[in-house]
């Protein structure tokens, strides 16, 4: 199985391709931030970010997801975001590397879990606020320089994916993806 990661900074069109993938039959498994977000200000924490174990929280279902979408029979998944996008979080929001987080970065490069060429998707120059986006374009692109380098020290070859059209850009990844 193929799995490839799509990750970029908050509100650079990720999930529009991810469910465009999803609609043209691939395998996608979901990104566990929004996820966690959405649980904690649905139980009256509205700003969950601000707790350190919001990361490990990430980091949990993220493993969950992954472990799951394993069991799949599908030959190419797409996946929105990964560990260690969590871990690019961590550093942006100033929190250490957990224990938890960090064997899990460990065990995703140890058992090459994810294809080395990772989809990047470049902002849209513009972030659409939302309950789980609350991000300006200033800290939207400081987030996508760390994100860059975080996979980078990681040893993941970014793949640019500009802007364009959810079309273009997912044409361009598959494209790049399957032989």
């Amino acid at each position: 199985m193929k799995r490839f990661i799509i990750t970029g900074a908050p509100g650079s069109g990720k999930t529009a391709i991810i469910r465009q993938l999803e609609l043209d039959g691939f395998g996608v498994v979901e990104e566990a931030a929004t996820d966690v977000i959405a649980a904690e200000q649905s139980q009256g924490t509205m700003e969950p970010w601000t707790h350190p174990s919001f990361i490990d929280a990430i980091a949990h279902l993220q493993r969950d997801r992954e472990l799951r979408a394993s069991y799949q029979p599908d030959e190419v998944q797409f996946h929105d975001r990964c560990v260690v996008c969590t871990a690019a979080l961590a550093v942006y929001l100033g929190y250490p590397l957990s224990q938890f987080l960090a064997a899990e970065l460990e065990r995703v490069q140890r058992e090459a879990i994810y294809q080395n060429r990772v989809f990047f998707i470049r902002n849209l120059g513009f972030v659409t606020p939302t309950a789980a986006r609350r991000i300006s374009l200033e800290d939207t692109l400081r987030f996508e320089k760390i994100h860059e380098e975080t996979y980078r020290n990681f040893g993941f070859q970014l793949v640019p994916v500009e802007r364009g059209s959810v079309a273009e850009r997912v044409s361009f990844i598959l494209n790049s993806a399957l032989p």
